[in-house]
């Protein structure tokens, strides 16, 4: 049944998404968004798009922050109980993502089921659900607002509302599952599920290497594939994998299948069909709409965005999605290309701003921006310009972020200066400060003093000098500061 519905939205997916749209903008009419817009005179895409203007996460909180207290028929119109806390927007820590019953179980848990389906397409002969899933996630436990509005997580909101058969087939159980302290929760985790017969992983890959390192220590195994002889599939989502495979390779020990998804708090909005393929597939009947708004309309008065019929392979889309969560037109942050038009698929290329985000700390250009300055306020620098990029994983170490700063007056102390620009990122961003605890997944700031006019060179060799041309403050691949630190290498003969 799954398999016949995938086909036909993925055959059709522009009629799909009419009927998205119809369906979010029918069941909204009568909410107080939807008669600020007149939801019940919208008819077409045109007009929808015509009336409600694109939102991003400071235009909506207001709302949020009202349904936060109870308030009902705000932006949707059925109760919504649950929210999914994620990293924040430049004026907040964390952002509140409304999840209601509908979006958990006609978006999340539909989309899921998808995936699944399209693996057992692939491989019929699997024995992915005679053993255990393992899911590295839910980093925050639940919290209560009040009696009845709780947030998490979205690993956390997800496995709290999971179907009853979804708890046979997992492990741990979800009192372990949802801890919220993780040097504990890997090493329970790792205790628990050593003994288990785990077919499948799913989780952000720098949690669950941590996981899998500890179980080979319990275990005293070299490979994965030794203590979990079935083990046949990896989930990943949230930050890219390329960096990644090799190590998962090597640990696991055998051919095991890795599939991306793109599973956000905002919505799960595609997966891959097949391990190996080239982006994944766009899921359009799943009570998202979308639109793409070619990224040179951001910071427009009126950005124009294009719907599935005017998109173009290869080029770079901010995504905007109306949602049965009660988000409308609403700007995720993330940039998408297009990697086949039939089916429609998509890979993640970033965000609409430099970021750093390799170990899912999403550690925007605001963030550093302000940290960076209370650091050097604190330590008696004054800097000039820098630029910051994640240092990997390897087989030896944790990450890092490597920072390349020009110092017009130094820090009487450097040692106290990367000190305090820690500290600032942890107050700043949340996520950040979540990888940062006792050193598991990010290490302390790695920081280079570059002599001044060494940035100047890498712009002039870019013949980028001058103009509104500068150096990339942030960045998720290292090419920009390898080629920074090349020159000041060169300079240093």
């Amino acid at each position: 049944m799954r398999l016949w519905r995938i086909e036909n939205w993925s055959n059709h997916p522009v009629a799909a998404q009419r009927e998205v749209l119809q369906g979010l903008v029918t069941a909204a009419q009568y909410t107080e968004f939807g008669k600020k817009y007149n939801f019940s005179r919208l008819f077409t895409v045109k007009e929808f798009k015509k009336n409600v203007p694109i939102h991003e996460y400071d235009d909506i909180k207001p709302y949020i922050l009202r349904m936060m207290e109870g308030e009902e028929n705000v932006l949707w119109n059925t109760p919504v109980k649950w929210f999914a806390k994620s990293s924040g927007t430049t004026s907040d820590k964390s952002k509140f993502i409304p999840m209601s019953e509908e979006s958990l179980q006609d978006n999340h848990f539909k989309a899921s089921k998808d995936v699944l389906s399209n693996y057992y397409k692939n491989f019929p002969s699997s024995d992915l659900l005679t053993g255990k899933g393992l899911v590295v996630g839910g980093s925050h436990q639940i919290s209560k607002v009040n009696e009845e509005i709780q947030y998490g997580d979205l690993s956390a909101v997800l496995m709290q509302n999971s179907p009853f058969w979804g708890q046979w087939l997992r492990t741990p159980e979800l009192s372990v599952a949802l801890l919220d302290e993780w040097e504990n929760k890997i090493e329970k985790l790792a205790q628990i599920t050593a003994g288990e017969n785990v077919t499948s992983l799913a989780g952000v890959p720098t949690w669950t290497l941590i996981l899998l390192k500890r179980i080979l220590e319990i275990k005293g195994k070299t490979t994965i594939k030794e203590v979990w002889p079935n083990l046949e599939l990896y989930i990943n989502g949230g930050v890219s994998f390329v960096p990644y495979k090799e190590q998962f390779d090597k640990i696991t020990g055998g051919k095991i299948n890795y599939l991306e998804i793109y599973n956000a708090s905002e919505g799960f909005i595609a997966g891959q069909q097949s391990p190996d393929e080239d982006g994944m597939l766009l899921f359009t009947e799943h009570g998202i709409f979308y639109e793409f708004m070619p990224v040179e309309e951001y910071g427009k008065e009126n950005p124009v965005t294009v719907g599935l019929k005017n998109i173009m392979v290869g080029k770079n889309y901010a995504l905007v999605i109306s949602t049965t969560g009660g988000l409308w037109r609403y700007l995720i942050g993330d940039t998408v290309q297009f990697t086949s038009l039939n089916p429609y698929k998509i890979k993640v290329s970033g965000r609409l701003k430099h970021y750093m985000n390799a170990f899912g700390e999403e550690v925007i250009v605001d963030n550093s921006d302000k940290a960076i300055a209370i650091a050097a306020e604190k330590a008696g620098a004054v800097v000039n310009d820098y630029t910051a990029a994640p240092v990997y994983f390897s087989e030896h170490n944790n990450g890092a972020h490597e920072w390349l700063i020009e110092f017009d007056r130094k820090p009487v102390n450097l040692d106290t200066f990367i000190e305090e620009l820690d500290t600032a990122l942890k107050n700043i961003n949340s996520d950040y400060e979540a990888k940062r605890y006792k050193n598991i997944a990010l290490r302390l700031p790695v920081v280079h003093v570059m002599p001044k006019g060494t940035f100047n060179k890498w712009l002039r060799s870019k013949g980028k000098l001058g103009g509104q041309h500068k150096v990339p403050r942030l960045s998720n691949e290292r090419t920009t500061l390898e080629e920074i630190l090349s020159i000041h290498a060169s300079d240093a003969e």
